[in-house]
């Protein structure tokens, strides 16, 4: 019997499949959502780190089931405290098709991505109050934890909330 054979053969074959395995990782379009506190502007940041194009594709962004019960501060006259800032398009533009327009006391945006490649950002500013008598002109990462942010595309939908770190990330599955 020749086992060196055998074992060699064996050898080879486990280093192959495990190799392959490696190697045959699905591709993901996902989506990082990050929150930074600002003065006079919050600023929300989505980002395609995945590895696929996302296009026809929707983002709603839902801040009031946050423990501070956020709201939109976008006008001097409202349901919003002192500073105000309307909502505004910092980054990626061209990645966006449409986006719902934003009214003072507002919760919730819809961003229609048009096309968002691997890597590319879409960023806006706008000024986010608690309405639960805290600090309401600063939001901590804590008072944020809780807004929702769903993905939706080709009638299948992802949800991540935002954790007391400020970020989430939507785990859009294999594209």
């Amino acid at each position: 019997m020749n086992f060196r054979g055998t074992i060699t053969r064996s050898t080879g074959c486990v280093a192959a499949c495990v190799f392959t395995a490696f190697m045959t990782t699905s591709a993901v379009a996902d989506i990082s959502i990050r929150f930074d506190e600002g003065a006079p502007k919050d600023r929300f940041t989505f980002e395609n780190v995945g590895s696929c194009p996302i296009s026809a594709s929707k983002l709603v962004l839902d801040i009031s089931g946050s423990k501070a019960g956020l709201i939109f501060d976008t006008t001097g006259s409202g349901a919003g405290v002192e500073v105000f800032q309307p909502f505004e398009i910092v980054n990626g533009s061209k990645s966006l098709a449409a986006v719902t327009p934003v009214k003072d006391g507002d919760s919730e945006i819809t961003l229609s991505i048009a096309d968002l490649q691997p890597g590319a950002k879409i960023a806006f500013t706008i000024d986010v109050d608690d309405t639960a008598g805290g600090r309401e002109i600063t939001v901590s990462g804590s008072e944020i934890e809780g807004a929702l942010v769903t993905f939706s595309n080709k009638g299948k939908t992802a949800t991540a909330a935002l954790s007391s770190s400020a970020t989430a990330l939507i785990k859009t599955g294999a594209c």
